[in-house]
């Protein structure tokens, strides 16, 4: 047996729900002095340190030239991709490009019949950094945050995207991850990884100009340096192990639900999977399906330890009662298997993305339905949503008042300031009222 289920209702599956309603934490705290003392010598040093932590942990014979993916480098990419690949990039391109420009907002203006005008000027920032895990010495490159994160600042508008990535021990970066990134029009790309670059993004080197907003996934020392630049340069988010919750009724198929418990325990051996099902009988079979399915797997080690350490299965009485128990809960990914999925949705309140049906694996938002997989985790569902267009946005107001309207509110604005005690405010209304 992986994963003992508990009914709800019972003392321990009580406690097991606590544990983890209680699991939030912003993030793994542990190396918090460590990556504080990278940002500082990033800061002070610049490309001297910068050079010397790649060294020392990706590639030990980089250089200063080297740091930067040349022309040659980006052009000789395309010949290491297979045309199958370039189907598979193509598609997911075009299915998250087209789901990301809807959310583009525009500019507005109004003018009131006073003649004032207000409204809301949208522009996107400056400069991104997008942050891309090496993925085992690059070895599996993570294409998928590249288009995730890249897509979305290019519909904003961003004039500068730069890409930074660690190298492998050659000094050189997967070239799946070249090829996408230049086909969604990232040329600028730097060799080098962890909490030094995110410092090298946020500070600025003389070989890495600073950017204006940083987002993708990365270890605890990636999110950690994320934590501490945050109000410096603005970041996606703050993200934790991979989640998911599966809502299944007795009409469920145990073999779909414990694959897509497997799709999230692989990632890392923190990683949360959970089922919340009306049915005992569904409840032991996806169990019995886990010990199969985990043989099957290459990360069979990872996923078991997740499993093991974190996974859970609790059986309840209605599907009302586990949808409840998934809004208290506010996972990242939300998968409603059940007999009429879309019956349920108005009930669900917090989730990170929803998957409606037996076919739409969390693995489908990963690659190519289009919305976003970069998602909030650790309950913060309740507050946050995914990465998209509007996180490379700016607003600022715009008000332009006649001067009727103004003095038809001079006295009003008078008496607010000085009831605030803020007098200057006011003499600021006067002093125009005087040379009305």
């Amino acid at each position: 047996m992986i994963i003992n289920p508990l009914q709800v209702s019972s003392p321990e599956g009580k406690e097991r729900l606590i544990s983890l309603l209680d699991r939030f934490q912003l993030a793994d705290t542990s190396c918090r002095e460590t990556v504080a003392d990278i940002l500082n010598d990033i800061r002070t040093r610049g490309d001297e340190a910068l050079l010397e932590y790649t060294r020392k942990f990706d590639s030990p014979d980089m250089t200063i030239v080297q740091l930067k993916a040349t022309p040659e480098e980006l052009a000789n990419a395309y010949n290491q991709v297979d045309d199958g690949l370039m189907e598979s990039l193509e598609l997911a391109r075009k299915r998250i490009q087209d789901f990301h420009e809807r959310e583009m907002e525009q500019s507005w203006i109004v003018t009131r019949d006073d003649g004032t005008i207000t409204g809301r000027l949208v522009r996107p920032v400056s400069s991104a950094g997008l942050y891309v895990p090496g993925g085992q010495g690059g070895k599996t490159p993570l294409v998928s945050s590249v288009l995730m994160n890249g897509i979305p600042a290019g519909i904003a508008g961003v004039k500068r995207r730069v890409m930074v990535t660690p190298p492998n021990a050659e000094g050189a970066v997967n070239p799946a991850l070249l090829v996408a990134a230049q086909e969604i029009g990232i040329t600028e790309i730097y060799k080098t990884g962890s909490a030094w670059a995110i410092a090298a993004l946020a500070f600025g080197t003389a070989t890495i100009p600073a950017v204006d907003v940083i987002v993708g996934p990365g270890n605890q020392f990636v999110t950690e340096a994320k934590r501490q630049i945050s109000g410096r340069v603005g970041i996606d988010m703050i993200a934790g192990p991979s989640e998911v919750l599966i809502v299944a009724d007795d009409q469920a198929t145990p073999a779909f639900i414990a694959a897509d418990m497997l799709a999230q325990a692989e990632h890392d051996p923190q990683a949360l999977a959970i089922l919340v099902t009306t049915s005992s009988e569904i409840a032991a079979q996806t169990d019995a399906e886990l010990e199969r399915q985990l043989k099957l797997l290459s990360r069979e080690d990872i996923a078991r330890k997740s499993l093991t350490d974190r996974g859970t299965i609790l059986v309840c009485d209605t599907l009302g009662e586990a949808v409840s128990i998934a809004n208290d809960i506010a996972i990242e990914h939300l998968e409603m298997m059940v007999s009429d999925p879309f019956s349920w949705l108005p009930k669900i309140q917090h989730a990170g993305a929803i998957f409606l049906g037996d076919y739409s694996p969390e693995a489908c938002g990963d690659y190519v339905a289009g919305p976003n997989h970069v998602l909030p985790t650790m309950g913060t569902a309740r507050i946050s949503s995914a990465l998209g267009v509007e996180t490379f946005l700016k607003k600022s107001s715009l008000i332009s008042c006649s001067k009727d309207a103004f003095l038809a509110d001079a006295d009003h604005i008078q008496a607010l300031a000085q009831l605030e005690g803020l007098t200057a405010h006011a003499r600021s209304v006067a002093v125009r009222m005087d040379k009305k």
